[in-house]
């Protein structure tokens, strides 16, 4: 005997199915924005404001723009500002980001989004005709460094230092993760953190602060002017931020944030905007090692 299923029960089980994959898509979306939001209100309690703005333009880049998740987004808050009231301590800032990157990553997959850097700005850009920043610094052992010792490999460079509470140590897991995605390229790059507050950041603590992340990443420090030097070649900006009231060793750095790539000939090749996918990154460097690579020997020939 054979049994006909007509072409509304086909029909009818597709639209319950697609319906219970779109209530478990929804719900997971709604769980990872109320985490969002728990994230949202521990970086504003802990005076965390450069966290509590990248928290903004991930909700404003992923949420559907709703009732139901403003609410729970609002709801996640409020959970954290209470808890933190009642004697939650502060996460320390590798913590804090590691737990923005988590989020991140959850959000991309209940939520995609078309793009993932701050709205008006690029994922990168490419920089033509660039010059050569030249930089005079020392490594951790004390040891003079500068841009000629690298030539002919890839440069990945980033400015911060160790008491950034929130963009340095997202910048430098990034800077992580694109090491771990390059596989076997990765020789072929050196990512540098060049400290743009040598009064607190010694050796030591560079060193310490850097291999916490990878020891493949480079600390360079060096004194004020050639810091200051460095700085101005690489076209960022920083200044001490004081508060009038706090002792003189108590400061935050206003910093540029970001990475930039330099080519094996030692030149600006790409700016990558500050919280740029790591994937992304990877991607246009392998994109540019491949050509380097298939450059060379057209050379030699």
């Amino acid at each position: 005997m054979r049994t006909t299923i007509s072409k509304r029960t086909v029909l009818f089980a597709c639209c319950l199915g697609l319906a219970a994959a779109a209530q478990a898509s929804e719900e997971a979306g709604l769980a990872a924005v109320r985490d969002l939001g728990r994230l949202n209100g521990q970086a504003l309690a802990c005076g965390k404001k450069d966290t509590a703005s990248w928290v903004r333009i991930l909700m404003l880049n992923h949420a559907p723009k709703t009732r139901a998740y403003g609410e729970v987004y609002e709801e996640g808050t409020q959970e954290a500002f209470v808890a933190h009231g009642r004697g939650t301590p502060c996460p320390t800032s590798v913590e804090l980001a590691d737990r923005l990157e988590a989020v991140t990553q959850r959000l991309k997959t209940a939520l995609p989004a078309p793009g993932q850097v701050p709205q008006g700005h690029n994922a990168w850009e490419s920089v033509p005709n660039a010059i050569v920043p030249r930089y005079l610094l020392q490594d951790p052992n004390g040891r003079a460094v500068t841009n000629e010792d690298f030539l002919g490999r890839f440069q990945l460079v980033a400015f911060g230092y160790t008491s950034c509470p929130d963009v340095c140590p997202t910048t430098l897991l990034e800077m992580k993760e694109v090491l771990k995605l390059l596989g076997d390229k990765a020789a072929q790059l050196q990512p540098i953190f060049i400290t743009v507050d040598p009064e607190r950041d010694s050796a030591q603590v560079l060193r310490e602060y850097t291999s916490a992340f990878d020891p493949r990443i480079l600390g360079l420090r060096g004194s004020e002017a050639l810091t200051r030097r460095a700085a101005g070649e690489f076209k960022v900006r920083y200044e001490k931020v004081r508060d009038p009231a706090a002792p003189p060793e108590s400061y935050t750095v206003d910093h540029s944030a970001g990475m930039i790539l330099l080519g094996p000939d030692g030149r600006t090749a790409v700016r990558f905007a500050y919280a740029t996918p790591a994937r992304q990154v990877a991607e246009r460097i392998g994109a540019l090692m491949l050509e380097e690579n298939q450059r060379v020997p057209m050379q030699r020939r």
